[in-house]
């Protein structure tokens, strides 16, 4: 019995640990896909666009009916004395006589409806609250396209940083039998001293390169989960190896797709400047109409010598008023007219800037087609000139083995080759990375 419960917990904690290490694994799709979700600029952005909703609301507000409450309590401490003629009370003429006026305590309560009528500015700002929703919603668009270019770039590094780890470790090991084999043939009196310091040299090189790999490795990964939203330490395991994905995004038929300028999110956003300038320049130009306004309060005021006002045998004097408020705006010292031909300035600089990134944006499409076609083409260089990079390390190999070439003329091979692996490692990178910058621009 208590082998079968020691064999079922060691099963559940097995299913857990898988469970746990499927959850923490991602593919490129599916890190941009968490990432869309819990990246915390994403995140913001989501709620720009829930707060744009309620500011339209508020703005709409401001025109519907407005009721307000007000109560006003007083107690005279000391009532003010006012003299009258005494002889409206019999006495002598010429004399007079103090009297007080009312009772120490008052109470007033109102209630006031308010309803705006007719205001320029704010027919104009309920028309601006649908272009400022816009922009949230394009703002979130490229906060979007920008958390999806930053995890395939965060994405590809940690692939590259655990190739290079995955060669160095290879060079290091091939260096390391190199120079045990050379120091056994210096040790015998068939070698000479600086072969072996020609290789140790080497060796020192690729072990500091190593270290730098393992360290970048971490960090990489660290910067990809902050990327995703995850906490940094978070143990996450990429499914994807940088070969398989750098053939994944080899597309030429991208390059032929169809571009519309108005899909760009850029555009999208310099459309939305236009349209916040166009607002302000009439919103300008509507500070010259009148502005009415209707009210209408209905209170009540109670008298007394001491607080009894909240007792039902408390008589209260009813009032009431309607009334409207008309303002007309005539004459401001030209202030109104300067503020207009300041907001039509602005309207005119925005039309320029928008024809500047109307331009700008054709000129990063063909550059980004250009550079994705670089990167294509110097993969593939970069992985024909590591083949023969390595061809020619092996047969150098074999003639320093057999005496027939100096270490020096190793180490130059073996240079050439570690280089290669770079920029092959860089190319395949760089394939990945420019193929997600026309996509931006394409909002593919």
């Amino acid at each position: 019995m208590r082998t079968t419960f020691i064999s079922l917990l060691v099963l559940f904690s097995w299913f857990s640990s898988h469970a746990q290490d499927s959850s923490n694994s991602y593919s490129l799709d599916e890190a941009i896909v968490y990432a869309l979700e819990h990246n915390y600029s994403a995140i913001n952005a989501s709620r720009d666009i829930v707060d744009a909703q309620k500011q339209k609301w508020e703005t709409i507000a401001t025109g519907l009916p407005q009721i307000s409450g007000a109560i006003n309590y007083q107690n005279q401490l000391k009532q003010p004395v006012t003299q009258i003629p005494a002889e409206f009370f019999g006495g002598e003429p010429g004399s007079f006589q103090e009297v007080v006026f009312g009772q120490p305590q008052s109470a007033t309560a109102t209630a006031t409806l308010e309803q705006q009528i007719f205001d320029g500015s704010y027919i104009v700002g309920v028309q601006a609250t649908k272009a400022f929703l816009s922009y949230s919603q394009n703002n979130k668009e490229k906060t979007e396209l920008d958390v999806r270019k930053a995890v395939v770039e965060a994405y590809g590094n940690v692939l590259l940083a655990k190739e290079s780890v995955l060669i160095a470790e290879n060079n290091k090991a091939t260096l390391e039998k190199n120079l045990y084999e050379t120091k056994r043939i210096y040790e015998n009196g068939l070698g000479d001293e600086e072969s072996v310091d020609q290789l140790q040299i080497t060796l020192s090189s690729v072990d500091n390169q190593l270290k730098n790999a393992k360290r970048l490795e971490k960090i990489t990964l660290q910067m990809l989960n902050l990327t995703m939203g995850l906490p940094i330490q978070s143990p996450t395991v990429l499914t994807e190896n940088l070969d398989d994905l750098t053939q994944k995004q080899i597309d030429l038929g991208l390059l032929d797709s169809e571009f519309k300028l108005e899909n760009n999110v850029d555009y999208k956003l310099a459309l939305n400047l236009n349209e916040q300038r166009y607002f302000e320049h009439k919103l300008a130009k509507s500070r010259a109409l009148p502005t009415l306004n209707a009210f209408v309060n209905y209170g009540g005021s109670s008298f007394s010598d001491s607080f009894n006002f909240l007792s039902s045998g408390q008589e209260w004097f009813g009032s009431s008023v309607l009334g409207f408020n008309l303002k007309v705006p005539l004459f401001s010292s030209l202030g109104r007219s300067a503020s207009t031909q300041r907001a039509k300035i602005a309207l005119e600089k925005a039309k320029t800037q928008l024809t500047e990134a109307e331009e700008q944006i054709r000129l990063q499409l063909e550059s980004a087609k250009s550079d994705y076609i670089l990167s294509i083409e110097e993969y593939g260089t970069s992985k024909e000139n590591l083949r023969l990079a390595e061809r020619i390390e092996n047969k150098n190999q074999i003639k320093y083995s057999e005496g027939l070439a100096t270490s020096f003329e190793l180490r130059q091979a073996q240079t050439q080759l570690y280089s290669s692996q770079q920029e092959y490692l860089q190319s395949m990178v760089d394939v990945i990375n420019r193929k997600t910058t026309l996509e931006t621009i394409l909002n593919q």
